[in-house]
């Protein structure tokens, strides 16, 4: 018969949680690059516009939904 282990609540590891053992503080995996620097000026607005929303929003990645409104509140919109 199988025996089960026992495993204690101070083994659970939380993925979910913003810290990781061993993982660099404050370092967040990007859908873009993470230099904005080659970037003109207005895509550099929007890469900071877009890694502002992800960061307040706690998305890793965003949908073509967030991005458009994203890119109508920097003012754009179709002529």
């Amino acid at each position: 018969m199988p025996q089960i282990a026992e495993t204690s609540p101070d083994l659970f590891v939380d993925r979910r949680s913003q810290e990781i053992p061993g993982a660099a503080p404050g370092r967040e995996r990007r859908q873009f690059a993470d230099s904005h620097e080659e970037l003109s000026p207005a895509a550099r607005e929007l890469a900071g516009a877009i890694d502002t929303y992800k960061l307040s929003h706690r998305r890793r990645f965003i949908t073509y939904e967030e991005m458009l409104s994203i890119v109508q509140s920097l003012g754009y919109h179709k002529s």
